[in-house]
């Protein structure tokens, strides 16, 4: 029993498309969180290792290592160095040694 009429100024309220499009825009937002992330990382993130990539280098492997690698001193170049976990993160499996050199490379490669 539809009780709408045609002249009826209301129209009917819809649930699965108002569910439909709030995850599309959900789905979206993500996406765009995501892919500015990815730029991020490319445009202004990575070219910070720039300067100095052999320093980052091994306060990356002191990260991985100690837990707390700047003792009493700053952290703030351990923290730098670390964020590389997060740009360039280790592979399943990948040794130290491989993912040091893949993030030298990559270091590398935008730094060119």
């Amino acid at each position: 029993m539809n009780l709408r009429t045609p002249a009826s100024p209301h129209p009917e309220i819809r649930p699965r498309r108002i569910a439909g499009r709030v995850v599309a825009a959900a789905l979206g937002a993500m996406l765009l969180i995501s892919a500015g992330a990815q730029w991020y990382g490319r445009s202004v993130g990575l070219p910070r290792y720039c300067d100095d990539p052999d320093a980052a280098l091994q306060r990356l492997r002191e990260v991985m290592h100690e837990p707390r690698p700047a003792g009493e001193d700053s952290r703030l170049p351990y923290i730098v160095a670390a964020k590389l976990l997060f740009l360039d993160p280790r592979r399943d499996g990948e040794g130290e040694a491989d993912y040091i050199y893949r993030v030298r490379r990559h270091i590398s490669q935008v730094c060119q």
